[in-house]
């Protein structure tokens, strides 16, 4: 880098007092500065782009080697796997197990709208399991006529 000393400052600020003037030197000097803290937060967000993308390379790296891992250990768990499906089919082919029965269909009615309480249940205990209007009901429970 450019190695700027004091005297080296003192006598740019000299040269720059002559050539400018004591009027305009303080607004130049402002200029100065902002575009030097310009340059400066540009290479600063260089810099950091550049960190960004070297941390993006590494986390990259990263995770090919990780995904490389896990292949390997799915590629080792399909051939364990397969070793003991043959294994198991072996050995079940060697004992022979009853079939299960064949699949009966239980004959529900599907459409049928049907309470949480079993009818069991209602039975034993008296539980009414329908309705009646209240004619049916008056008409059921109606004295018989003395004829």
């Amino acid at each position: 880098m450019i190695d700027l000393g004091i005297s080296k400052m003192a006598l740019i600020g000299a040269v720059a007092l002559i050539v400018i003037g004591p009027e305009k030197l303080p607004r130049v000097a402002r200029t100065v500065g902002a575009l030097l803290g310009k340059a400066q937060r540009y290479v600063a967000d260089v810099k950091a782009e550049v960190n960004r993308s070297m941390d993006l390379e590494e986390l990259k790296k990263m995770r090919d080697t990780v995904e490389d891992a896990a292949r390997n250990v799915e590629n080792s768990i399909q051939t364990s796997a397969s070793d003991f499906e043959k294994s198991w089919t072996d050995a079940t082919d060697a004992a022979l197990e009853p079939e299960a029965p064949a699949y009966k269909h239980p004959n529900k009615k599907w459409r049928l709208k049907q309470g949480a309480m079993p009818h069991w249940y209602k039975a034993r205990n008296g539980v009414r399991t329908r309705a009646l209007s209240g004619a049916a009901r008056v008409a059921r429970f109606r004295p018989p006529r003395a004829h």
